[in-house]
């Protein structure tokens, strides 16, 4: 799950962006309102988690930019200050949820994943292709009714080539999204693991998922009609 965390308080960002990233997430995070704004306008997230008090836009200009911009990205507002006027000012706006600080990683996981089953639905939280089903709250994947065990990148890897099937994603996109954006695009990281994801997935029949295309990059497979 790709998000992206907007929050001058370099200590407070810096520790829950470790806290967020121990759980699977994919983080992208930047500590000024202006270049948050601009992510989010350039960019696809999952969830997008601001801070209230930024330089630059402020985090409840920002998501009435979005909305305006028609961005329906689910948006998490955090803030020091705990005033009614400022809760519902930030929900009028098109907030899916607000936490005061001081708030514990845990509660702020907890909450994503809460807005995040809102927005979807719960049939969506589940992603299922062929005997392959992808849970994306649990972070469980079955093949043929047997658990594979992933670790946090190949699950993120999957579900990021699962939501799409038949799209070839290059191997600049897939290090973006699964990786986050300070990787150097010339390593092999997305090989190897799409190599170790095809033999765990051989293991429970579910060995030709995943499909390289040559000179590109990769794809999930996409399952002929009625499978």
């Amino acid at each position: 799950m790709n998000i992206l965390y907007v929050e001058d308080e370099a200590k407070i960002g810096n520790f829950v962006c470790a806290g967020l990233k121990e759980q699977g997430f994919v983080v992208d995070y930047c500590d000024c309102g202006n270049e948050g704004y601009m992510r989010a306008m350039d960019n696809e997230y999952d969830v997008v988690v601001l801070d209230i008090m930024l330089p630059g836009k402020d985090g409840l200009a920002i998501l009435k930019s979005l909305r305006r911009a028609g961005r329906n990205v689910p948006v998490i507002l955090l803030t020091a200050r705990n005033e009614l006027d400022d809760r519902l000012e930030g929900l009028n706006l098109g907030a899916d949820d607000y936490l005061s600080k001081p708030f514990f990683v845990q509660e702020l996981i907890a909450r994503i994943h809460a807005v995040v089953r809102r927005v979807s639905g719960e049939r969506q939280n589940v992603l299922h292709v062929g005997t392959l089903a992808l849970d994306r709250i649990s972070r469980e994947v079955t093949c043929n009714n047997q658990l594979v065990e992933l670790t946090a990148r190949e699950f993120n890897l999957l579900e990021y080539l699962m939501r799409s099937p038949g799209r070839v994603f290059t191997r600049t996109q897939i290090l973006e999204h699964v990786w986050g954006y300070d990787f150097d695009t010339n390593t092999n990281l997305v090989d190897v693991c799409i190599q170790r994801l095809r033999k765990k997935l051989e293991r429970v029949g579910g060995d030709d998922w995943l499909e390289s295309v040559r000179g590109v990059g990769y794809r999930f497979r996409k399952p002929e009609s009625g499978s």
